[in-house]
């Protein structure tokens, strides 16, 4: 998997021209959103409708750049009544992009199994994207193949087909908080939810650093950040809060087609360059946790 949020793994080419990519005024991030239109646990009375509708309106009033949503498709069999958070997002101004069909991992199947996966979201993505550049692929789990045939080979399948890639660069594990929120709210907990919520902000608060920490260990300086979150209940209702605290943290809004000008994401625009190699074991600190078990809460 290659993910450049994560401590042990970071680029090993640093091509010097990069530090004149410097971000002069400020760091800056780009929202980026997984598994539209349904992700983890639905709470009691609440929609996924609703909740794209809360994203939306927090991004907006926080003054937001429109933000990718990436979709499986396979989630309008399983939750039909979620197929208008897709509408939503497009008359928003918010783009699509694709997340596989299934959500398939390309490290545990095969690469033509994964490839097939990849093309039955497209007519999703034509029906509800159609006039804007849904050719953004976000890998699933993270997964770029656990082979160099493998990954080689997802490469020249998504160049072939004029896709780009959306890195992640920053990403505190929001997934995780969701299913136990949903409980939480079940159970009328009020501290259970409040527990959530502080660690929520004060691991994204945290992994600030550490992603700060490894790009200047990587590149020497800032890059525009591309930040991974999900469309989970807890996200919606924290999105406000989280807004908050990045431009506290002294944050500038970007979109991802902005963020991934910067050369250090010259390999995922232009999939004709050789994929990145990674070396382990980097001098960054290790990416931050939360300091008790998240699924236990409310159980």
């Amino acid at each position: 998997m290659r993910v450049r949020i994560l401590s042990e793994i970071v680029f090993a080419g640093i091509v010097l021209g990069w530090a004149a990519g410097a971000l002069a005024q400020g760091p800056q991030i780009a929202f980026t959103w997984d598994d539209l239109p349904a992700h983890s646990a639905l709470p009691a009375n609440t929609t996924r409708v609703e909740i794209g509708k809360k994203i939306l309106a927090a991004m907006k009033a926080g003054g937001l750049p429109p933000a990718y949503g990436f979709v499986n498709g396979v989630q309008l069999e399983h939750e039909p009544l979620s197929e208008p958070m897709l509408r939503d997002w497009r008359a928003a101004g918010f783009p699509l992009g694709n997340h596989a069909y299934t959500h398939m991992n390309l490290n545990q199947r095969s690469l033509e199994d994964w490839e097939a996966d990849v093309l039955k979201n497209e007519p999703v993505l034509q029906k509800y994207a159609a006039g804007s550049d849904w050719h953004w692929m976000r890998y699933p789990y993270l997964a770029e193949g656990n082979t160099a045939e493998k990954s080689a080979g997802a490469r020249k399948f998504l160049l072939a087909h004029g896709y780009k890639v959306a890195d992640v660069t920053m990403s505190f594990g929001d997934y995780m908080y969701n299913e136990p929120y949903a409980r939480c709210v079940a159970k009328n907990d009020a501290a259970g939810i409040a527990k959530l919520e502080e660690s929520y902000l004060k691991v994204a608060d945290a992994e600030v650093d550490h992603s700060r920490a490894v790009a200047k260990a990587v590149w020497g300086n800032d890059i525009p950040y591309v930040l991974l979150m999900h469309v989970g209940a807890m996200d919606a209702e924290m999105l406000p809060k989280l807004i908050e605290l990045y431009k506290k943290r002294g944050f500038t809004f970007v979109t991802l087609q902005d963020a991934e000008k910067d050369p250090a994401y010259a390999a995922d625009v232009d999939l004709s360059l050789p994929a990145p190699a990674w070396v382990r074991n980097a001098p960054v600190p290790p990416q931050p946790k939360p300091d008790f078990d998240v699924n236990a809460v409310c159980k």
